[in-house]
């Protein structure tokens, strides 16, 4: 109680700004990586922020899981949206066979947390919980595992972003 009353009566708009990458975090191809980015550039709490963009970037992760991949498959004949379909659910199906090549089923929960965790475009919550849905991960499994991506790829953007890897020569 005490966080939010600190964050509601500052009076320079707090409960804005963290509903602000709460939101930017739920956002395909931004995630997480952008919402981080944000809070630091807005000068807010690191921890606060991680943990409100983790909520955030964790929030359509069931919804995804469940539904997403039944809906790319309904959506993918159709006349406008039908391309744009047809290619998240290839990306989905590449994202599924390289986890598996590259773990094979023993270690998919790893490769699933490090495919999420490292930052690079396309990487994201989104498409590691698609490429586990078309891998019938179950939502527990690929909630873990991607939660634990999640955290790691915000600490090494909340670490970019605050200019250690410069300080340190990297």
């Amino acid at each position: 109680m005490l966080q939010w009353t600190k964050i509601t009566h500052k009076g320079d708009g707090m409960l804005q700004k963290y509903l602000l990458i709460f939101f930017v975090s739920m956002v395909p191809l931004i995630e997480l990586r952008g919402s981080i980015v944000m809070a630091v550039g807005m000068d807010l709490d690191y921890f606060t922020a991680l943990t409100v963009s983790v909520l955030g970037n964790m929030l359509p992760v069931p919804i995804i899981y469940f539904f997403a991949r039944k809906v790319l498959v309904w959506g993918a004949d159709k006349k406008y949206i039908g391309k744009f379909f047809r290619f998240c659910l290839e990306k989905g199906e590449r994202g599924g066979q390289k986890l598996v090549a590259k773990a094979g089923r023993g270690g998919l929960f790893v490769a699933l947390m490090l495919f999420v965790g490292i930052p690079i475009p396309g990487t994201g919550a989104w498409t590691g919980t698609l490429a586990a849905s078309f891998l019938n991960m179950g939502i527990k499994a690929t909630a873990a595992a991607v939660s634990l991506g999640v955290i790691m790829a915000g600490i090494i953007m909340g670490i970019a972003s605050t200019g250690v890897f410069s300080v340190i020569g990297l």
